[in-house]
């Protein structure tokens, strides 16, 4: 991500414009931080633990359905829509 910018306010911006302009971009690129920190793998998946949430299924109801890419990562919520595995 780049951390040098070139942001310029119009000459004839009163001092709140300038102020509302400053924030709005100092907030998008907090949001664009932000984003970049989440994709750095801080994001839960199930890697790894597939098959191992496949055996506790099978356990509880017979079925050893390993859980898809894009399932909820939270077991709970994976667990209720098992039958959609």
């Amino acid at each position: 991500m780049a951390t040098d910018y070139d942001i310029s306010v119009p000459d004839d911006a009163t001092e709140a414009e300038a102020a509302a302009i400053a924030a709005a971009v100092s907030a998008h690129l907090a949001r664009l931080e932000a984003e970049a920190a989440a994709a750095e793998g801080d994001e839960e998946s199930w890697d790894d633990e597939k098959w191992t949430f496949a055996g506790r299924l099978e356990a509880v109801d017979g079925r050893a359905d390993r859980v898809p890419d894009g399932a909820p990562t939270d077991p709970w919520t994976a667990a209720g829509r098992s039958d959609r595995f």
